[in-house]
């Protein structure tokens, strides 16, 4: 498992500003005569996950500035008409690429669309917009993360011998098309043993805007409701670490298996304390790459070639031209080898307070 990833911090709305071109304009396919275009992209925010603040913005900016590819970053902050703004103004300045995450479906589309209407190709990174009609997706397996979220959840049951356990589930934004596909597919491994009366289905509601405040509130809600709940199956380690601090307060952590998924810090953290069970490692720098490696061919006039998979908008029906990478399941036995990818390093994660905890997994 070695896809070298790093983490640098950034913040801000402009979050990375302008990437000035380097390299030779002229198009390397052979033809030398039209020159190298400028890519925008629209990262959501800095609140949902820590992700978007800094692998994302790092791994996207160095494979621009390697390529010679002028690109200008910046980040929404989960403000729609701030989404819609830097889009215009991106469209206005001549960008040849436009790369979005979407907030939501509403206002992809939107942008997509007046991107489509200027002649400008575009990518949906991470995020698929149905019905916006992007040129090219590019992603993780999402229903397999979702699915691996499942599993995590009925072995950590299994490994605490808890029998027919009330189960919570908190999912992510009703917003996001990827909350939906998570869902999809840790419910199909959990809806059988809920078929079954193996496990109770308990509370099951979704997160607004993935917000890690709003999700300790619902949690702590069906928690005072449900005082049997014995499994989260949080959607990511934001909402995740929100179940966990209610837990704390109860004197249930570690009592209670949660899930997980972007393996940050704190997930990882967590994992090691054993009041997270499991969370879903992302290669973001492989999924950046691969983004940037099409923005970068449509800007230098070549076509694209990697896209060789497809995935389902479901409101249109259309096959999306799509890069699908796999995610990997992470426990305290594998927690290492975030670090051996370069994602984390030991000295954010082992810190005073969880250095006997990394010996105890092998960190060193």
């Amino acid at each position: 498992m070695r896809k070298g990833l790093a983490v640098m911090a950034a913040t801000g709305l402009l979050a990375t500003g302008s990437v000035a071109a380097c390299g030779d304009s002229k198009d390397e396919s052979g033809s030398g005569s039209k020159a190298t275009g400028k890519v925008g992209v629209i990262l959501p925010d800095t609140k949902s996950s820590a992700r978007w603040a800094t692998a994302d913005l790092t791994y996207l900016k160095a494979a621009f500035e390697k390529a010679g590819v002028e690109a200008v970053i910046q980040n929404a902050q989960g403000d729609k008409t701030q989404f819609q703004t830097i889009a215009d103004g991106m469209i206005s300045s001549g960008v040849k690429v436009l790369m979005i995450v979407n907030l939501d479906d509403g206002t992809g589309k939107a942008v997509l669309d007046k991107a489509k209407k200027a002649g400008i190709a575009t990518i949906d990174y991470d995020r698929l917009t149905l019905g916006g009609g992007a040129d090219f997706y590019v992603s993780f397996d999402n229903f397999k993360v979702g699915e691996l979220q499942g599993k995590g959840l009925v072995d950590c049951l299994a490994a605490k011998k808890v029998t027919k356990p009330v189960v919570a589930e908190l999912n992510g934004s009703p917003t996001d098309s990827n909350a939906a596909l998570f869902k999809k597919g840790y419910d199909s491994i959990l809806q059988p043993k809920y078929d079954s009366k193996e496990y109770t289905k308990g509370p099951d509601q979704d997160v607004p805007d993935w917000d890690n405040a709003q999700a300790g509130t619902i949690f702590e809600q069906m928690l005072t409701q449900n005082r049997n709940i014995k499994g989260v199956l949080a959607a990511n380690d934001g909402l995740g670490n929100a179940a966990i601090a209610v837990l704390k307060r109860n004197r249930l952590n570690g009592q209670v298996p949660v899930t997980g998924q972007d393996a940050t810090v704190q997930g990882l953290q967590n994992i090691l304390a054993g009041d997270q069970c499991m969370t879903v490692y992302k290669a973001i720098k492989k999924e950046a790459d691969a983004a940037s490696e099409l923005a970068i061919a449509i800007a230098k006039n070549q076509k694209p070639t990697t896209a060789t998979g497809v995935a389902k908008d479901t409101q249109t029906g259309r096959d999306v031209p799509s890069v699908l990478l796999e995610p990997v399941t992470i426990t305290k036995e594998n927690v290492k080898d975030v670090i051996a990818d370069g994602y984390v390093t030991k000295d954010q994660l082992c810190t005073a307070d969880y250095a006997k905890a990394c010996t105890a997994a092998g960190i060193s």
